[in-house]
């Protein structure tokens, strides 16, 4: 199923609370300012959507939102079907997931406010159980994947980024969140130790994290984790923990 999704919202952003922006300057000296002003952002986010077959039998099911590398992007979908869960599909594989694939626009890297509200949008319109949600991504998509669990931590039941990275100083954000990393040993594109310095911070954080290193694999080190039945099943033993 090909989908793309146009949203419009509304924000406004206020800055340094205090006085409003007319209050009259004195120079020399540091006045208290406010902007307030409305910006509108239009969304364009072109998308494959995948249903089990059961889908219509369960109330509520597990969503599995894949992010592709830099060479998938652009507007064709078909792109999307090169690798993960997407090619999989493509070949026949049946999954007890709702999969949802994202296409990041040519040129661009992965927008944390255009993921959020395509799966603000999927998991409105879906039996999704918001407390089975997982995300997963390779490469570009290894990035996306931890800058999205950093920014909404609170929102996934477990991640597994692959031969990705990120800011290993926003760790602790993921410091409950089941985490399973996956790296090729020789990857000369995004090297191990992107991941490696990550699993590390996240283990002194005191985080639920392990680390899969392929010792002969490249930057490929996709291929073997994506037909690797077990990070299913891992995922599907993991549940948004209640606070």
């Amino acid at each position: 199923m090909r989908n793309r999704i146009f949203i419009v919202f509304l924000a406004v952003i206020f800055m340094l609370p205090g006085c409003s922006s007319s209050q009259v300057l004195t120079k020399g000296t540091q006045t208290k300012q406010l902007l307030k002003t409305e910006i509108t952002k239009s969304i364009e986010v072109g998308y494959l959507l995948y249903l089990p077959e059961n889908y219509d039998s369960y109330p509520k099911l597990p969503l599995l939102l894949f992010l592709h590398g830099s060479g998938e992007r652009g507007e064709d979908l078909e792109k999307v079907k090169v690798h993960g869960p997407p090619k999989l599909i493509e070949n026949g594989k049946d999954f007890p997931f709702i999969v949802l694939s994202p296409q990041c626009p040519e040129g661009q890297w992965w927008s944390i406010i255009d993921l959020d509200v395509l799966l603000n949008e999927i998991t409105e319109n879906y039996n999704v159980d918001p407390d089975r949600i997982y995300v997963t991504g390779l490469s570009m998509g290894g990035f996306g994947t931890w800058e999205l669990a950093i920014k909404y931590p609170n929102r996934f039941a477990a991640i597994a980024p692959v031969c990705g990275g990120g800011n290993f100083r926003l760790i602790s954000a993921l410091k409950d969140l089941p985490v399973w990393v996956f790296h090729g040993a020789i990857d000369n594109v995004v090297p191990l130790s992107s991941s490696q310095e990550m699993v590390d911070a996240l283990e002194i954080a005191g985080g639920n994290v392990k680390l899969t290193i392929y010792p002969d694999a490249g930057h490929d080190s996709w291929t073997e984790t994506y037909n690797n039945p077990e990070l299913y099943e891992w995922f599907l033993k993991q549940k948004k923990k209640i606070k």
